[in-house]
């Protein structure tokens, strides 16, 4: 990125302070690009979801300022196991094989309520941020050289505003989309996911049990994360089955002593349970006009391999520095723009969706879980396979590079120019 390069001074309008329109408006401040956040809350959201942050969203954060403040709130994962419900170990990666391709060569588990109040800062600190909290998009105009956005406060007062551009990262039931007149009906997996959340620590009780752990068996599958100061234990329960009866506090007690072994299960305080459904959806292009869609506005995916927040990161970077391209007048700016959201698209339909759904092998009876299993054990017992493995389920072969050395140091200085 060259230092002389001029930025024009319009202001771009980001919508959603989800991590995803946080680390979007940040990368475009940090371009010199002034940037207008508009958030339909009041404050920013403090509900548990996403939690993961792989080893190449660890880089691009660090790029942006927070990787490091974010890691000391969270719980490191230096190894990924597969187990059977007798605490048996099918097969160990150790993420140690990534330590040649990423400076971050371990997953980090934390909330992703965590990451916003850093990014926020980070964003504020830029001096070319108008943040507002409780600014609800209602109408949105595409004027052929940009966008009038109608936005009302919870007073009911309107304001109307003209950006260049608008970032949509208003989340998977996106206003911008059904503005545009975009598709948005997700298609709906076969199961849903029930969360059983734990204070217990879970590796104390079950000897080697590892922060990430596939547990893949006949009787019956989940997965289980360690977080700094609980455990989640995620099942996959069949459609048509009646919630109520799976959230009955006999019926969640009774699948927990069945998940661990021996009498482990019985000293499991479980302090919350419930469900949420499993979906997939993914734009047909990520642009309407002047409107670019990232994150949970473009796509959903599985849960599964917690890739579909780390991928709307690396929405939100990519689209930012193809945007600031743009904006800096660069001749191939819209060319590069359509790209960048080409790119991003591809990166959901050909890597993220197949990827997360394979991580789900094996969960869904017994018929295809001895093979699953012995795909697993080969891969574990091969450096080569292993380290493929991990390269792709941390999304390093698809997420965008971080800017190194002087590209760097010229991004953040643009700011206070």
């Amino acid at each position: 990125m060259s230092g002389s390069a001029a930025v024009r001074r319009e202001t771009v309008a980001v919508v959603g302070a989800g991590p995803v329109g946080l680390a979007a408006a940040l990368v475009l401040a940090r371009s010199g690009v002034p940037v207008t956040l508009l958030e339909s809350r009041t404050e920013l959201a403090t509900e548990s979801r996403a939690s993961t942050f792989h080893p190449s969203t660890l880089d691009l954060l660090d790029e942006l300022g927070v990787a490091a403040p974010l890691r000391r709130q969270g719980r490191v994962v230096d190894r990924v196991q597969w187990r059977d419900l007798d605490g048996g170990v099918h097969a160990e990666l150790d993420y140690a094989l990534l330590a040649g391709a990423t400076g971050h060569p371990y997953r980090l588990h934390v909330e992703q309520s965590r990451l916003t109040p850093l990014l926020l800062a980070e964003l504020s600190a830029t001096g070319l941020a108008d943040v507002r909290f409780g600014a609800t998009v209602t109408g949105a105009e595409d004027t052929g050289d940009g966008v009038r956005l109608r936005a009302e406060d919870p007073a009911g007062r309107t304001t109307v505003t003209r950006h260049p551009y608008v970032v949509a990262a208003d989340g998977s039931r996106s206003v911008l989309r059904d503005l545009a007149g975009l598709p948005g009906t997700a298609e709906v997996y076969p199961d849903y996911a029930l969360r059983v959340v734990t204070e217990t620590p879970l590796d104390e009780l079950v000897p080697g049990l590892a922060a990430l752990s596939y547990v893949r068996d006949p009787r019956g599958s989940y997965s289980a994360l360690g977080m700094t100061d609980h455990w989640r234990l995620i099942f996959r329960v069949p459609r048509g089955t009646d919630r109520d009866e799976i959230l009955a506090p006999d019926a969640v007690r009774a699948r927990v002593e069945r998940a661990l072994p021996g009498d482990a299960g019985r000293a499991v305080r479980v302090g919350d349970a419930h469900t949420y459904r499993l979906a997939r959806f993914l734009l047909p292009r990520y642009r309407a006009g002047r409107v670019l869609f990232a994150g949970d506005a473009a796509h959903l995916t599985s849960t599964a391999g917690g890739l579909n927040m780390n991928c709307g990161l690396h929405d939100a970077v990519e689209t930012g520095r193809a945007l600031a391209a743009v904006l800096r007048g660069d001749p191939a700016g819209e060319s590069v723009l359509d790209a960048a959201l080409d790119r991003r698209r591809s990166v959901v339909e050909t890597a993220v969706i197949p990827r997360s759904e394979a991580r789900t092998a094996g969960i869904d009876g017994p018929a295809g879980l001895p093979a699953a299993l012995a795909a697993v054990r080969r891969t574990a017992a091969d450096p080569r396979s292993a380290t493929d493995y991990l390269f792709k389920a941390s999304l390093l072969d698809v997420a965008p590079r971080p800017l190194k050395g002087d590209a760097h140091a010229d991004l953040v200085s643009q700011a206070h120019r």
